[in-house]
């Protein structure tokens, strides 16, 4: 079975989606109804703007979306029986299932970037990426700091991103290291992603979420809070809220889609981030880019 997957934010380069944006009319037209949306010229950004300027949150996060969706229009989706996105990527992959379309996904990503860096700038706080150590020992170690650091981005088995305060991140970095760990790197982020330092923004979420319309998944989606495969719309919104604060476990959600038949994982988007991960968590499946 063929899944198709969708990266999330740091899957960013400047120049993406240009390639995309010259090749065909209606994936040119689709591409510059972005910009009316967000009442910006984004596509500038994306083509011509500089690295500084594509870390932005609120140009990030809408950037990768409209490169993944333009991607997933030009392979037409490619005869997928699952999908999955990594945090950010999810709305991706929403838009491959059926559940939201280009230009609702575009305003709920854009509310999503928007909420979060307003979280972000309220309360200092950062992420930080643990490398060679059990899960286990990554959460157990997370318990025990003052402060908060909560387990964030389970990415693939040996690589565990923390997510919190920065004094406790830095905290938790020393005792990881002392437990045996082969690094602890603070990542160039300026906010807790996947923590309940997010609470602010999942409210202003929610609320974005309840006034648009969801249809029914015409192929399963596996959610990174529940790992396993979603298609009502009313339990697809109510995850997708609650990724916001809580951990984005890939681990798992590829290990189901195995699980239930998938042999066959397809990046949809920037970069080849994905691709890698699930290589590491099972070596015997295929995986390549969609362009």
């Amino acid at each position: 079975m063929k899944a198709l997957v969708f990266p999330g934010q740091g899957s960013q380069f400047v120049g993406m989606g240009k390639e995309l944006y010259d090749s065909r009319k209606d994936i040119k037209d689709l591409m510059e109804s972005a910009n009316e949306i967000l009442g910006f010229d984004i596509l500038s950004i994306m083509f011509n703007g500089t690295d500084e300027d594509l870390k932005k949150t609120e140009v990030t996060q809408p950037s990768i979306f409209i490169h993944s969706v333009a991607a997933l229009k030009a392979v037409n989706g490619l005869g997928a029986e699952m999908v999955a996105g990594h945090s950010l990527g999810e709305f991706s992959a929403l838009v491959a299932n059926g559940v939201l379309s280009f230009d609702d996904g575009l305003k709920l990503v854009a509310e999503r970037a928007k909420a979060m860096q307003e979280a972000c700038d309220a309360n200092p706080s950062s992420m930080a990426a643990i490398l060679g150590l059990e899960d286990a020992k990554v959460e157990e170690i997370c318990s025990t700091i003052n402060g908060i650091v909560v387990p964030a981005n389970y990415n693939c088995p040996g690589q565990l991103v923390i997510s919190g305060e920065t004094t406790a991140v830095e905290e938790a970095c020393v005792k990881l290291k002392e437990a045996g760990a082969k690094r602890a790197l603070l990542l160039p982020v300026n906010g807790a992603f996947h923590s309940p330092l997010m609470q602010p923004a999942q409210e202003k979420l929610a609320a974005a979420i309840e006034n648009t319309k969801f249809r029914k998944a015409t192929i399963p989606v596996y959610q990174n809070i529940t790992t396993t495969a979603v298609t009502n719309p009313d339990e697809i919104k109510q995850n997708l809220i609650a990724q916001l604060t809580g951990p984005v476990k890939w681990t798992q959600s590829v290990q189901n889609m195995i699980k239930d038949g998938a042999s066959n994982f397809v990046e949809v988007g920037p970069g080849k981030t994905l691709q890698g991960l699930i290589k590491k968590i099972d070596g015997s499946v295929e995986v390549a880019s969609a362009i």
